[in-house]
């Protein structure tokens, strides 16, 4: 029972700061997401530093994870150019040319878990600046903060997640990837997916975007879904490979950072992707 309260209270926090710091305001949302990148990426690489496989720097990982996180921020809204990224280059080089000096056993498996820290953990933190401040080919301009698409995000995923349990706990039958997550239905995501893609028209209709109608959105949620999937799978398929159950245990009765944004590391970039794809179809 206390840990189902726990739980509980964890997971009302949770949603309610991300909530209310995407919606409040471009500052409180690049602050939130910062810091959640910043946390993400050190826990991702204390995690692989456990494992002995590699031993990789926190400290330098997580100032990428921060610097490319506010870097896209100055760049989407135009307070800077493009030239905001080379401090960024620098990082990448500096964690590659540091292997040759500091003479640790497995340089390759640094390496790879270095990069792999921003490109799986702290790109997709980064990206969501490109939802929230949407080019405006008309006015050739950044358009005002709209926190409606990094937050459908979310939403869909929370929802695919919610109806993904409570179908599969009633009709799951079919495994979805039994080798990699034993608990997971077909039943259990596809009724999962149709309750997101339900909500897309609802949000269409109280928070519509001109460049988007109902079946625009309704194929947002539906790649949300379906790479959000992926994400949980591919987060689940990483711990199984370092034999590890949950990622961390900075959310009481939720585990890590990672374990509560696994499904979002793969849905922002193919939410983006989807994006630039109807853009360039008009």
């Amino acid at each position: 029972m206390k840990n189902f309260i726990l739980r509980a209270v964890t997971g009302i926090l949770f949603v309610a700061i991300l909530i209310g710091g995407i919606i409040y305001s471009p500052l409180s949302f690049i602050i939130l997401f910062t810091v959640i990148s910043a946390l993400t990426v050190y826990e991702f690489a204390q995690l692989i530093n456990k494992t002995g496989t590699a031993k990789i720097n926190k400290s330098i990982t997580m100032l990428g994870g921060v610097y490319l996180c506010l870097a896209f921020f100055g760049f989407c809204t135009g307070i800077t150019t493009s030239q905001i990224f080379i401090p960024y280059l620098v990082i990448l080089m500096y964690l590659m040319i540091s292997e040759l000096y500091l003479k640790k056993e497995h340089p390759a498996n640094n390496w790879a878990y270095s990069m792999m820290s921003q490109l799986y953990v702290a790109l997709p933190f980064a990206l969501l600046n490109v939802l929230a401040f949407q080019y405006n080919e008309v006015t050739n301009m950044v358009d005002a903060y709209n926190f409606v698409l990094p937050l459908s995000i979310f939403i869909f995923i929370w929802l695919s997640d919610t109806g993904a349990y409570c179908v599969g706990s009633l009709i799951g039958k079919h495994r979805l990837f039994e080798r990699i997550s034993p608990k997971k239905s077909w039943e259990g995501s596809i009724g999962g997916g149709v309750l997101a893609i339900a909500s897309s028209f609802a949000l269409a209709h109280f928070f519509p975007i001109s460049t988007m109608g109902n079946w625009e959105w309704a194929g947002l949620a539906f790649v949300v879904v379906v790479f959000g999937t992926w994400g949980d799978l591919t987060e689940s398929l990483l711990k199984r490979q370092l034999g590890v159950k949950d990622s961390g245990n900075i959310l009481p009765g939720h585990g890590g950072m990672l374990d509560r944004f696994d499904s979002a590391l793969m849905a922002i970039p193919a939410a983006v992707t989807y994006i630039y794809i109807l853009q360039m179809l008009r």
